[in-house]
């Protein structure tokens, strides 16, 4: 199945922030720090960043010439250790297990070479496997640490793309 990324113009914000919604949704399974607002969606307090602030770039994962998830790709002056941080990565359910987040992460890598950024929920272990065998998969090197960010105990890592 062909896989790419398509940059997320402003005309189709709500598409992503119903999304968001969705992949937080899936996030709350680990973490008590996200809950349902009163119009019934999971909501990013920062969302609007995405279209207002430089350094943000938002994509959709076609898989197949059919949605199937986006990234969010941070750089300067939302980060200044690292080129690149992929702050959000969502696969719809249809999509997983199919190989579609692998060619998506392929994608990334050979669009965006430096450094990067990654982290994940401690307790989020398909994540963790998830990006572990990316890493392994495309022979990558990193340094991986433990902190707390607003509240929840995550491991990050950071790697060059060359």
């Amino acid at each position: 199945m062909k896989v790419n990324l398509k940059v997320i113009n402003s005309d189709k914000k709500e598409v992503l922030h119903n999304l968001y919604s969705l992949y937080l949704h899936d996030l709350s399974a680990y973490t008590e720090g996200l809950q349902i607002s009163d119009s019934g969606r999971f909501e990013f307090d920062s969302f609007s960043l995405v279209w207002e602030k430089e350094g943000v770039t938002p994509y959709f994962i076609i898989a197949g010439g059919k949605l199937a998830g986006f990234v969010l790709i941070l750089e300067a002056p939302f980060t200044s250790k690292v080129d690149k941080v992929i702050n959000d990565f969502f696969i719809l359910h249809p999509y997983r297990g199919k190989g579609v987040a692998k060619a998506a992460v392929a994608e990334i890598f050979s669009q965006n070479k430096g450094s990067f950024y990654i982290s994940q929920l401690v307790e989020n272990k398909p994540a963790v496997r998830f990006w572990n065998k990316i890493y392994q998969q495309h022979g990558i090197e990193f340094e991986e640490h433990t902190e707390v960010q607003d509240g929840e105990e995550v491991f990050y890592q950071t790697f060059v793309v060359r």
